[in-house]
């Protein structure tokens, strides 16, 4: 079973809010993407992205417009699948996944990880693995930032899905 989760940024004309094109989005290769849809760029989080979202989901110490933080890894507008088995796709809007952008930048990830570190340590090992589960999520963290900023700039919306 495929445990990673796909985020792909679009160009907003190029956006079909059909299940067959997000299907096909998401099943052809990078260079595919590229010709189809004018540039390619994609963030895939390993199985640990709902522990990812946990950081976020719970930064509501830190409000921004639009509730941003719930929208990093799994929010969206669904477009559900017919297979009523398979996950359905989640679309952020340009405006969306810019504001997406703007909250990261603005995190402070030290905050972030203060919130969300007591119930993620005991799923990586507890206390004496801090360091190194830590350092995962900052990377993560860096990643998903530079994603979205370079969607923000962009201007593209972003599509995710966790393929079956």
């Amino acid at each position: 079973m495929n445990t990673y989760f796909h985020l792909r940024a679009v160009p907003p004309p190029a956006l079909r809010n059909s299940v067959n094109w997000l299907e096909r989005l998401f099943e052809d290769d990078w260079e595919a993407v590229r010709y189809r849809v004018g540039r390619h760029r994609e963030e895939v989080l390993d199985k640990r992205y709902l522990d990812q979202e946990r950081l976020y989901a719970d930064a509501s110490s830190h409000p921004v417009e639009g509730r941003p933080q719930a929208q990093v890894v799994l929010g969206g507008r669904p477009v559900y699948h017919p297979d009523r088995h398979k996950p359905p796709f989640l679309v952020l809007t340009a405006a969306q996944a810019h504001r997406v952008a703007r909250f990261l930048m603005l995190a402070d990830f030290d905050a972030l990880w203060a919130f969300a570190r007591d119930g993620l340590l005991p799923h990586y090992g507890g206390v004496s693995a801090e360091p190194e589960t830590r350092g995962a999520f900052a990377a993560v963290h860096r990643e998903l930032t530079a994603f979205y900023a370079q969607t923000a700039e962009y201007g593209d919306a972003v599509v995710k899905w966790l393929p079956a």
